[in-house]
């Protein structure tokens, strides 16, 4: 059962992204940040459990970065539609996305595992530093200055320049993970697999 406690706190993460979703939509930014903080504890801890263990597993090597990617692109999706962060943000991630989870899939249905590198893992970084800035920006800029009797200097919205390098680092790992593929042979392994299974199939 505790070979299974990294997989656990992954699906836990899928199931705080409702969570997160509906405080941010309640505009209630702190407990945005205090789940989001929780998702993030809970992504540290089962890296850690998982290689202290060596309960490394394809399920977890698949799902842990995917619920990365989902819980960053649901608050992004969040962000964009209260108009928070500009729209072009979440284009640029989701088609990114779009590319790196087809190509996972075609990979992982060929038997070949792709693992999360540093890169993106920093991609995801700077999205989660960013979109946490927005939300405190958010809460400074609107409901704590409704609560206190004196004012409140208006934070400027520095968030937007966490958000550029975020991008910049997005498109540097897509075009590093297209090169660690191309450079170990997956793409070249996979296609072979692809043509000798139809190869069977029209015999």
């Amino acid at each position: 059962m505790f070979k299974q406690v990294p997989n656990i706190l992954t699906i836990i993460r899928f199931l705080l992204i409702p969570v997160l979703i509906f405080f941010a939509f309640q505009n209630n930014y702190i407990a945005t940040i205090i789940i989001l903080t929780i998702s993030g504890l809970t992504d540290i801890l089962d890296g850690y459990i998982a290689r202290k263990f060596n309960f490394i597993s394809d399920f977890g090597k698949l799902m842990d970065p995917l619920a990365d990617k989902a819980t960053q692109v649901a608050l992004l999706v969040t962000l964009t539609i209260q108009r928070i962060i500009p729209i072009w943000i979440i284009i640029i991630v989701i088609i990114k996305e779009f590319l790196m989870i087809s190509g996972a899939s075609f990979l992982y249905g060929k038997e070949l595992v792709v693992s999360s590198k540093w890169y993106g893992k920093l991609a995801t970084v700077l999205f989660y530093i960013a979109i946490v800035c927005s939300l405190f920006i958010q809460y400074w800029n609107g409901p704590l200055k409704n609560q206190i009797a004196y004012t409140l200097p208006k934070l400027p919205e520095f968030d937007t320049y966490i958000y550029y390098l975020a991008v910049i680092s997005t498109i540097f790992s897509l075009i590093m993970y297209i090169k660690a593929f191309y450079l170990q042979g997956y793409l070249k392994n996979a296609m072979e697999q692809g043509n000798s299974n139809n190869n069977n199939i029209n015999k």
